[in-house]
């Protein structure tokens, strides 16, 4: 499965056997993988800052989640042609997210623990604004110049009804500078070639003879050239519908034919060239945003663990990855059988400093006795 949960319990000797307790009882009933998820020791600060920062993770988690939601959507938009390799782009650090987040180590380097917390979260939540911005603007680019293209490309697509038709005629199909003629192309069902063929010249006065020629096809018909006198347009028109041919309103321009097909191979070139660099932004940002969203989940139990359990920072955090979506609900029953002596602590937490506890909702809603935060994967798939 590709959910985790992160939990965390005071570490003093009795929970540390609670703990253990429900490692043995996870391990023989195979309802999750359990690890120890290390959290180094930060500046606690004052209470007050505590339940801001309390405030301001949550907010921040939720942010970073839909970020790198959208970025691997991006990796897939623009990997249209490879989706089958979309989950090997989409690594934290090289390594695939699940090792990742069962292996996860604190980056003292990026985010220094001797740093006030506030600091911390300032630097995550600038770092993950500054991708977001880029994100935008990157991915606006690139969607825009895909949208064109596949305008330009629709355009070749249809029947001959709808779609362009530069890229099907050539200048022999026409007579051009004439003052006195004009090619038509008419389109005519398959079934009616040789009413076609025996009618065309009598459908008007001062059609040319032998003038015309089939020189396209779909499933429904076929693009003929018919060459007439320019002063009787109108009413052969009139007769070719009464017939049911359409003439197709197309007047060779080997210019505007000639800007449609260099813009065509501009946007395709545009958008080889675009492709790597895109790519390569979209893994080295995913990485970096994943990261940081683990971080954040690891500040938001190290906040709330001193929240509900009090100073000294003392408890365990730990990483259970559950076995089956079936077994949730039975782990979650043992977490809570486990952990029931906490509901005290917990309780008196809530009413005595007014903590907004994760899983502790008033009403019919469950109730964690034990630090509880969530890790979603599947978002990514």
């Amino acid at each position: 499965m590709s959910e985790f949960w992160l939990i965390s319990a005071p570490s003093d000797k009795e929970n540390l056997q609670a703990l253990e307790r429900m490692n043995t009882v996870t391990s023989k009933s195979n309802l999750s993988y359990n690890t120890k998820f290390s959290i180094p020791d930060f500046k606690v600060g004052t209470l007050d800052s505590l339940v801001g920062l309390s405030d301001e993770l949550g907010k921040l988690d939720t942010f970073a989640e839909s970020l790198i939601k959208r970025m691997a959507q991006s990796v897939v938009e623009v990997m249209e042609d490879s989706k089958g390799k979309v989950p090997e782009n989409l690594l934290a650090n090289g390594v695939d997210l699940t090792s990742f987040v069962t292996h996860f180590e604190w980056d003292m380097a990026k985010y220094p623990a001797k740093q006030p917390l506030v600091s911390v979260v300032d630097t995550l939540a600038k770092q993950l604004a500054q991708i977001e911005t880029d994100l935008k603007s990157r991915t606006a680019a690139y969607n825009t110049l895909k949208t064109n293209l596949e305008n330009l490309e629709k355009k070749s697509m249809g029947n001959l009804f709808t779609r362009t038709l530069s890229d099907i005629v050539s200048k022999e199909d026409f007579v051009l500078d004439s003052e006195y003629l004009v090619t038509l192309l008419v389109i005519v069902p398959k079934p009616s070639y040789a009413q076609w063929q025996k009618t065309y010249e009598s459908l008007s006065d001062m059609v040319v003879p032998r003038s015309t020629k089939l020189i396209a096809e779909d499933n429904e018909g076929g693009l003929f050239t018919v060459t007439l006198f320019r002063k009787v347009i109108d009413d052969f028109k009139t007769k070719a519908k009464e017939n049911k041919f359409t003439v197709r309103e197309f007047y060779y321009d080997e210019k505007e034919i000639k800007r449609e097909r260099e813009e065509l191979s501009r946007l395709l070139s545009d958008k080889k060239q675009q492709y790597g660099p895109l790519l390569r932004w979209l893994k080295v940002n995913f990485s970096e945003a994943f990261i940081a969203w683990i971080h954040i989940k690891a500040l938001r139990v190290f906040v709330e663990s001193v929240l509900r359990y009090g100073l000294p920072v003392n408890f365990q955090a730990v990483l259970l990855q559950p076995h089956k979506k079936s077994s949730t609900k039975r782990l979650r029953e043992v977490l809570n059988s486990v952990f029931r002596h906490l509901d005290q602590v917990a309780a008196a937490s809530v009413l005595d400093a007014s903590v907004d506890i994760p899983g502790l909702q008033l009403g019919n809603q469950d109730y964690f006795p034990y630090v509880y935060f969530h890790i979603d994967l599947s978002l990514l798939d």
